[in-house]
């Protein structure tokens, strides 16, 4: 018997907005149904032909700085029930890694992070879109402690990054994403109720016979 078509979950949000622990939150109740997490971050385009100095000019937080093409090419594959290999970036070097990680088609693939509502046909994809919406205020407090705990970087940078580079690029290209979305999740990982209730339609979807 041919397996149904994997379902497809697109989460996006801000940075610091919680769509991280939503994904985790989502993927710890599907793990017996074959879950795989696909994150944007990892499809960042590779700037190997560019000089160092250019690359750490590299704005992160805009659509163009993701390789699209490759992300919607990779989950068409997996949709096919087909292996890919999932591309690796290299922060320190800021560019794309030589290493990559095999991922095998599974019965659920969670697409998450901060433009993966922006692109019409990635979100065609999807049988699912969600955005997690958070206060400006709680997404720059958990950014300047992940960035100061996890990146070893001064308060003072996270900061003026913030102010010139994300805030801006949220207000111009990720809140308006927000408006594709089937289903908002204020709060992110804190609002259990809302992830319950998101739970409760992923499983209908993924037991329905609809999907093939």
């Amino acid at each position: 018997m041919e397996k149904k078509r994997p379902v497809v979950i697109g989460i996006a949000g801000g940075s610091g907005s919680g769509k991280t622990s939503v994904t985790h939150a989502i993927h710890d109740v599907f793990k017996n149904h074959n879950v795989v997490v696909i994150e944007q971050d990892y499809y960042y385009k590779d700037q190997s032909h560019l000089e160092f100095n250019q690359r750490l000019e590299t704005n992160y937080d805009h659509p163009d700085a993701f390789d699209t093409e490759l992300l919607i090419q990779d989950v068409e594959t997996l949709l096919r029930r087909e292996s890919v290999e999932k591309p690796v970036y290299d922060y320190a070097l800021h560019t794309r890694s030589s290493d990559t990680v095999h991922i095998d088609p599974q019965d659920v693939i969670i697409l998450e992070g901060i433009l993966v509502l922006a692109d019409e046909k990635l979100r065609d994809l999807m049988d699912i879109k969600l955005f997690v919406d958070t206060d400006a205020d709680l997404r720059i407090i958990r950014r300047i402690l992940r960035d100061i705990n996890e990146r070893g970087r001064s308060i003072d940078s996270v900061i003026e990054q913030y102010l010139s580079v994300v805030r801006p690029m949220h207000n111009q290209f990720i809140e308006p994403t927000k408006r594709y979305a089937d289903i908002i999740i204020p709060e992110g990982g804190q609002n259990e109720v809302a992830i319950d209730l998101m739970v409760t339609k992923i499983k209908t979807i993924v037991e329905s016979d609809n999907i093939v």
